[in-house]
């Protein structure tokens, strides 16, 4: 028979457990004493003090050795008892304690044999009082094996809601994990989408060039595709971290500091973007950000590879409570002004924007193609 592990809990809940067990135990050296010097025992030194103090100094360490401190316990009793003494009223006190933590661990069928051990002696020991009032003495068996199986149903029930507990925080980490990987998912299909729209059209001004035998614009060109691509690689990289078990040390995720970066990069593949901002936008809290960066992306990117535009206007409007982001193009939109066809980069940006409570919405428009997404602001109570 070995001592359950015990799991470490956090800082506030060993305080708080250690601040309990130190406050039972002085309980039960002030009971102790007080009965004895009330019942004017003789030599209260000699009897129930050191039981109490003994008895008391177990609960301190019942958490650390539960089997250990309930035999302790039963046994000093049965010593005290066995040497002469009576048995002193507050023993019940601590013996209850010491079953009911010994019971929240898997060794419960020891606990549950060392009190029908004791339920055996005590019956035995007052054998006595069956003669003279077999009432009492059926009421006395009767209530410590009561006393017993509450301790232990006690204990079983203690131990179960810990386990569902802990059962629950982990189902809510996984969850919360099975999120961030959605999310990132989401994060690396915007970056590559970009990546490959921005390199796609350099790649093509590079080969055009070529072709012309113009050298210097073709280095330009590839030598842009090698900066977007690197940057892209770096972003990869910072975000596959979330993907493994340790997300530590994940770098920061693109925002709105970004944006000059983004429409730069928009720009040099050809694409006349304009980029009207109203209102503060350091005041936007990150995970606002986030969205707004890559609803801003993700339109794009799909602007240089489908829309055949020449012209792009982003327009941001930052608010105490929402921030509304529209993206318009002078690309053809869909034929014959039917429906569009959602993918991959429609979509994702669709589910970030309505993670956050907000809406998006994308069609034609007369003269091309817009997304506009309204995102309310995170901890506003619009």
């Amino acid at each position: 028979m070995t001592e359950a592990p015990t799991r470490r809990e956090p800082a506030p809940v060993r305080h708080f457990t250690r601040i309990t067990d130190i406050t039972l135990a002085a309980l039960t050296l002030v009971f102790f004493v007080a009965v004895a010097l009330a019942t004017e025992v003789q030599n209260p030194w000699r009897g129930p003090i050191p039981l109490g103090l003994f008895l008391g100094a177990l609960l301190l360490v019942r958490r650390r050795w539960p089997m250990t401190v309930l035999l302790l316990s039963i046994g000093g009793i049965a010593v005290y008892h066995l040497t002469g003494h009576w048995s002193p009223p507050g023993w019940i006190w601590p013996a209850a304690v010491a079953y009911f933590t010994a019971a929240t661990t898997p060794l419960v069928r020891w606990v549950a044999a060392i009190g029908l051990a004791q339920l055996a002696y005590s019956a035995v020991d007052a054998r006595w009082v069956l003669d003279r009032n077999p009432a009492r003495y059926l009421i006395h068996v009767a209530g410590e094996g009561l006393l017993l199986a509450i301790l232990v149903a006690a204990g079983l029930t203690y131990a179960a809601a810990m386990r569902l507990r802990e059962r629950l925080r982990e189902t809510g980490r996984r969850a919360h994990a099975a999120e961030e990987r959605l999310r990132v998912s989401h994060e690396v299909h915007d970056i590559i989408a970009h990546t490959l729209a921005v390199v796609g059209v350099q790649l093509n001004v590079a080969a055009d060039a070529l072709e012309e035998k113009d050298p210097a614009v073709s280095a330009a060109a590839l030598r842009l595709a090698k900066n977007v691509r690197n940057r892209a690689m770096t972003d990869l990289r910072s975000l596959v971290t979330v993907l493994r078990d340790d997300p530590a040390g994940t770098a920061p995720q693109a925002d709105l500091a970004s944006l000059d970066t983004l429409i730069a990069d928009t720009r040099a593949a050809g694409l006349e973007v304009t980029l009207d901002e109203h209102g503060d936008r350091a005041a936007v809290p990150a995970v606002t950000a986030v969205a707004v960066h890559r609803v801003v992306q993700e339109s794009l990117a799909n602007t240089l590879r489908h829309a055949g535009a020449s012209r792009a206007e982003v327009t941001i409007g930052y608010r105490p409570r929402s921030v509304t982001v529209e993206i318009t193009d002078n690309g053809r939109g869909a034929p014959g002004g039917a429906d569009v066809t959602e993918g991959h980069g429609l979509t994702g940006m669709r589910e970030r924007v309505n993670a956050l409570g907000g809406a998006l919405t994308a069609g034609p428009v007369p003269g091309g193609f817009a997304v506009r997404a309204d995102i309310p602001v995170a901890g506003s109570t619009a």
